[in-house]
């Protein structure tokens, strides 16, 4: 029997990618929002492609807001796009 594929959906621009293809974003257990790289932490997870592109819809559209039922701040939204462009 073939291994099953984690998939999850891109809030940005709402694909279903495998689970290894998306970066992971978590609101941590003291209500901290931070990209998980590992895929490992703790958290209420999000999962956004790799393109900054759904980093930005998904600021447009609060889907990040919607996902963790909380307000998100300028500056994690800047934070985020940081990292990103770190690891693109």
């Amino acid at each position: 029997m073939a291994k099953k594929i984690p998939m999850r959906q891109c809030i940005g621009c709402g694909e279903m990618k495998n689970k290894n293809e998306l970066m992971r974003v978590i609101k941590t257990p003291d209500g901290e929002i931070v990209l998980d790289r590992g895929g490992r932490q703790n958290g209420r997870g999000a999962y956004l492609c790799k393109k900054i592109e759904c980093l930005r819809k998904a600021r447009k559209n609060k889907a990040l807001e919607r996902s963790f039922k909380q307000s998100i701040s300028e500056e994690i939204y800047e934070s985020l796009e940081k990292e990103f462009d770190e690891s693109e």
